[in-house]
């Protein structure tokens, strides 16, 4: 059994509005009153939504069957006719015109001009002053001038949203019938008497699934998941922060938007929604925009230096326990701190290629293999301007000698990058890359005497083109989702940079079925199946 088809959709299409902000398993904490990702969908994406959840919700939700009628009727020159309709089976609904709108009242979706075709069998009986008689047959109906409003709340629960049905209604304007059989004055005597009985049991039944479908799909988007993995290490933290705002055919959900940590490793807490001047798009008006404050980036780079903060403190037990080797080659496995021992100017990876930028390097260890031990050393922290970010990273760089299967620490070099990037769009993927536009280093310890930092410049300045920034990009160029439902995908992106925010907007187009499975558990998912 399936709610009616112009019930089931617009439920279905709320269900969309909550995934399109797509939730997670993320912990409420300081910031909670904060929204750092807000999700705008115009009404122009409510539109979209609504046109797709009808189509497929009216193949997928009939038959519906409705309760036998039974009724005496008193018939002109025949007297009492007892009469039972049974099997009234609504076996096919056709949309005619539907709107949604939102405002302070709610979401308010209006399906009118809409048909169904039903089928039923027909049963009636008499007494005679000689003889009863009875007679059954088969009937067709034809409902016509079907309309159905309901008002919907989203609300804010504790991160989830909770949906409920404020009012709701079905009504019926017409229905046709023909007869399989029967008598000429049963024809009339059965619309008489049954017309207006028919069209209540249909308008009451649809009513009666509007209500148990809207509790079902509440407890349905209640379990819906909190987070984004985003991969071993983080997720993106989508609970939401208020209730939704409704109002001019649209809806804005805000959501806490900050990425936090797994394994244990603390997550950022210190972020603060500060006031932002508002920014939009400049081109045609697009079906959803996509807001992100500068901090949902800062909290993933906090994230990730945090971690690497927590690995120090292991590596440390590792070099004390398998010694320096096995301590660098475990440091090699996180993005923020990495082992080079290949590049494009191979020459650094060598002694000897060192020779003339620092000669003591090479008299001490001739033709001696060299790694860069690569580490960031804060956390970077990036700025939203017009059409760009900017970032500063401060990192160290250990040169390691192998020498006859050792590993020795000679010298650290302290270096400053300045950055600045774009933003682009990979699918429903944001990502980014960023160039050089300057940097500053300072020699922090030595083991082999002073360098001249003027010769090391040039060395330096090709480890940040060809190693730094190329390992950083192809990190970013696979950016993290934004919160789009699945089987949907972003068209006609633009993003805009500006006043500490990156700005989607964007319209979308159904690439495949969206399969709720992937998102909910199984038992959450047979129960919607018995809606």
């Amino acid at each position: 059994m399936g709610l009616s088809p112009k019930l089931m959709a617009p439920s279905a299409f709320l269900i969309v509005l909550a995934l399109l902000s797509v939730p997670t398993n993320a912990q409420n904490n300081s910031i909670e009153d904060d929204g750092f990702i807000s999700v705008f969908i115009s009404s122009k994406g409510l539109g979209f939504g609504k046109d797709l959840l009808l189509h497929k919700a009216v193949s997928s939700l009939t038959p519906i069957e409705l309760k036998p009628i039974e009724k005496i009727v008193k018939i002109p020159l025949v007297g009492q006719v007892d009469i039972l309709l049974s099997n009234i089976t609504i076996q096919s609904v056709g949309v005619g015109t539907s709107y949604v709108s939102s405002g302070e009242a709610g979401v308010v979706i209006v399906a009118s001009g809409g048909t169904a075709n039903m089928s039923m069998n027909w049963r009636y009986s008499y007494d005679t002053w000689l003889f009863p008689i009875s007679d059954k047959g088969a009937a067709t109906v034809l409902v016509e001038g079907m309309a159905m409003e309901l008002t919907l709340a989203l609300k804010d629960q504790n991160g989830t949203l909770s949906l409920s049905l404020m009012d709701w209604g079905c009504f019926v304007k017409d229905i046709f019938v023909k007869l399989d059989g029967g008598a000429t004055w049963f024809y009339q005597g059965l619309v008489d008497a049954f017309k207006e009985q028919i069209a209540t049991a249909v308008e009451e039944s649809v009513s009666k699934r509007i209500s148990e479908g809207i509790i079902k799909l509440d407890s349905l988007l209640q379990s819906v998941p909190k987070e984004i993995p985003i991969d071993h290490v983080a997720a993106l933290n989508v609970t939401f922060v208020k209730d939704p705002v409704s109002s001019n055919s649209s809806i804005d959900f805000e959501i806490n938007g900050l990425f936090t940590a797994k394994d244990n490793v603390p997550a950022p807490n210190n972020y603060h929604k500060e006031h932002r001047v508002p920014i939009s798009c400049t081109g045609p008006p697009k079906m959803i925009e996509i807001s992100l404050d500068e901090n949902v980036f800062n909290s993933a780079t906090s994230v990730y230096f945090k971690l690497l903060w927590a690995q120090e403190h292991f590596l440390m037990l590792v070099h004390i326990e398998l010694g320096p080797k096995s301590a660098i080659l475990a440091l090699s496995a996180h993005f923020m701190r990495w082992v080079v021992d290949k590049m494009p100017d191979k020459s650094l990876l060598n002694t000897d290629g060192w020779k003339y930028i620092v000669p003591q390097l090479y008299s001490q260890y001739p033709d001696d293999g060299v790694n860069l031990n690569i580490s960031v050393s804060s956390q970077p922290v990036l700025k939203i301007a017009d059409d760009k970010v900017d970032t500063t990273i401060y990192s160290d760089m250990i040169i390691d000698v192998l020498d006859s299967g050792e590993v020795i620490q000679v010298a650290c070099i302290s270096l400053v990058i300045n950055a600045t990037g774009s933003v682009h769009i990979l699918k429903n993927n944001l990502t980014g890359s960023f160039g050089l536009t300057g940097f500053t280093m300072s020699l922090k310890w030595s083991n082999i005497g002073d360098l001249e930092m003027h010769q090391v410049q040039a060395a330096m300045s090709t480890v940040i083109d060809t190693v730094i920034l190329p390992y950083l990009n192809l990190h970013l160029e696979k950016g993290f989702p934004l919160p789009v439902l699945p089987g949907f995908t972003l068209e006609n992106t633009e993003i805009v940079c500006k006043n500490s925010q990156v700005m989607v907007c964007s319209d979308v187009v159904h690439t495949g079925e969206y399969d709720l499975r992937k998102l909910l558990p199984l038992p959450l998912w047979v129960n919607m199946l018995s809606i």
